[in-house]
């Protein structure tokens, strides 16, 4: 079974990109973050046209996550628990039925937290790493096949960007935001990619600006957590790089996983 996340940076301004990788990849499921649709304007009818099952936790303009799915969806849960305050539209969890019981795929898009003295914004970034932290823990109790698929806006390692020194002052490379990172890892999930390869120049985001894609001055932010039941499946990760040179491209591309598990 194959699951891709991919920040689509749009998703009515991309709907010939993702419907052609659709068709190219074939994947089962797709984790998408920042839709910046509304859910009744999402372009539903293309997408469900390919074969596919849609749903949607979105907001108009900004944010916004989806799952597509090739599998019937068993259950949908809509926003991340925690603070009924928050408005923003970042989490989505679908559960399905697999050959080996239940699996749950999560797609969000964790907050950017620039810049990091705003009063509000880093703080927000990190409460809410601490809320999907405290879900994860209750999930985890399940003992079910657990995938947390997204942009996280998170480089781990110095590895994971090509000048990491250019991103000293930035919320994603803040010490509090890697110790956020690693604790959620440190709750016995196995990080795809790296599980698969050390190497460097392995990135998912590449700037607009200054020729950013070009030069391969990239960063690695996307990133999809296999809970032990999912790792024990987990077969392969590739980065779909590919798709950054095409027209009108995100300044993501899909990440993607195999694991041995079939729809009941």
């Amino acid at each position: 079974m194959k699951i891709v996340t991919w920040n689509i940076n749009g998703v009515r301004a991309r709907i010939g990109n993702l419907t052609h990788w659709l068709t190219e990849s074939a994947p089962d499921i797709v984790c998408l973050q920042e839709i910046k649709s509304a859910d009744e304007q999402f372009p539903r009818a293309e997408i469900e046209a390919l074969g596919y099952n849609v749903e949607t936790h979105g907001q108009k303009g900004f944010n916004g996550v989806a799952i597509l799915s090739k599998l019937r969806f068993d259950e949908v849960n809509r926003g991340l628990p925690g603070d009924d305050a928050d408005e923003q539209a970042r989490f989505i969890e679908g559960v399905f039925s697999t050959d080996k019981g239940a699996l749950r795929v999560v797609s969000l898009y964790l907050p950017n937290g620039n810049p990091i003295d705003d009063e509000k914004k880093f703080p927000y970034k990190l409460s809410w790493m601490a809320r999907l932290e405290r879900w994860v823990e209750e999930r985890l109790r399940l003992e079910e096949a657990l995938v947390l698929a997204g942009d996280y806006n998170v480089i781990p390692e110095p590895i994971d960007a090509k000048f990491p020194e250019n991103w000293l002052g930035d919320a994603l490379f803040q010490p509090q935001t890697r110790q956020a990172f690693r604790r959620l890892l440190n709750l016995g999930f196995t990080e795809a990619v790296r599980a698969v390869t050390d190497a460097p120049d392995t990135y998912t985001f590449w700037d607009y600006q200054a020729g950013a894609w070009q030069k391969n001055n990239g960063i690695r932010i996307d990133h999809l957590l296999l809970s032990p039941e999912a790792a024990n499946r987990f077969s392969s990760a590739s980065i779909e790089k590919h798709v950054r040179a095409w027209e009108k491209p995100s300044d993501h591309v899909p990440v993607a996983i195999d694991l041995a598990l079939q729809p009941a």
